[in-house]
């Protein structure tokens, strides 16, 4: 007998998302740290994801994407490209569903925006994003093309990345140089 709860019963928790764009377009990646990793994703062999999080209760979803973004990687210098035209879902794996976010929700449904980079890399800093205001979630980070991104996440988002990828499909050639 297991005391799992009923997928279907359970709502999918409103988050956002950030495809953070270089002046290459490549897209921000970062590596997830293994501890306080609510969905379990430092587990697997694909630890590596783009900034997201949680929207807060009565809180605009670009909002909540600048906040996430300023949290995850201490950046602000940046400038909004494009926002996906539909909400992008995903579902925890059997063995996550009860335990990630506490056992409330059954995945994300997630708001994902593209924004340009501005600032100098320096900016960057995951170790220790805010001056150590937040905590940190990922280890390190990387700069790596769109299309790559749904092979270096966990399973369990392959396909929400891939839907990503498809709404901002134009963006990385706007960033070519003749």
């Amino acid at each position: 007998m297991t005391d799992k709860p009923d997928r279907e019963a359970l709502p999918y928790r409103d988050c956002v998302g950030v495809a953070l764009f270089n002046a290459d377009g490549k897209v921000f990646m970062g590596r997830r740290k293994a501890e306080g990793d609510p969905d379990q994703s430092a587990r697997f062999d694909a630890p590596w994801q783009m900034p997201q999080g949680g929207i807060d209760k009565g809180e605009d979803p670009l909002r909540a994407a600048m906040r996430e973004l300023q949290e995850e990687t201490n950046v602000t210098s940046v400038s909004l490209l494009a926002e996906a035209p539909e909400w992008v879902y995903y579902d925890l794996p059997e063995e996550a569903l009860g335990v990630a976010w506490s056992g409330k929700y059954r995945g994300q449904r997630q708001r994902w925006f593209a924004f340009a980079f501005t600032g100098s890399e320096t900016e960057i800093d995951v170790q220790s994003p805010g001056q150590g205001k937040f905590p940190a979630e990922f280890d390190g980070w990387r700069w790596e093309s769109l299309t790559r991104t749904p092979g270096l996440v966990v399973p369990f988002k392959r396909d929400a990345y891939r839907k990503v990828v498809e709404a901002f499909a134009d963006i990385p050639q706007r960033f070519t140089h003749g």
